[in-house]
């Protein structure tokens, strides 16, 4: 083997490894597919609900798991829960079709690192990624307004309720 196979062997940083949760198999494959385009990423499994998510996490030891929210057996808020309590160091990142507020704060709440929408480029996904898998909180545009206005008016709420 040459000296070149050496040096540039040495020099490659490891992709990050990816569990995409979704119960819709096309979605799933379609991520797999246009994610592992990029020579940083690589798809170690998909799973088609929060149950097998779990199960995928403890055997594939993924860096993120790129999750839904809504799907049948576990949805995505509980698996997240039990993936971030069980697993500290694999960071879950939501991509779903809802922007309710309530997903997206039970998200949170639950331990995800970020929540995006299935309708963004595929460009600011694998950016979104990258992010996430540095260290970064990432939030589809728009949603953080959404969650702070649903915060004011139940706080709004609550204190016309609470006597002075």
């Amino acid at each position: 083997m040459s000296e070149d196979y050496f040096v540039s062997t040495a020099n490659a940083i490891a992709p990050i490894r990816l569990l995409l949760v979704d119960d819709q198999a096309l979605i799933g494959h379609g991520l797999k597919a246009m994610l592992e385009l990029e020579p940083d990423l690589q798809v170690a499994g998909i799973a088609q609900n929060g149950k097998v998510a779990i199960q995928q996490v403890e055997a594939l030891q993924p860096d993120l798991v790129l999750m839904d929210v809504q799907m049948p057996v576990m949805d995505g808020r509980a698996a997240t829960r039990i993936i971030c309590q069980q697993f500290p160091t694999v960071k879950v990142l939501i991509l779903s079709t809802f922007d309710d507020e309530q997903y997206i704060s039970d998200a949170f709440r639950a331990g995800a690192k970020g929540y995006l929408i299935k309708d963004m480029p595929a460009d600011e996904l694998v950016q979104a990624i990258r992010m996430t898998h540095r260290g970064y909180t990432q939030m589809a545009p728009g949603l953080m307004a959404k969650l702070m206005a649903s915060t004011a008016a139940t706080e709004v709420s609550e204190s016309k309720r609470s006597p002075a």
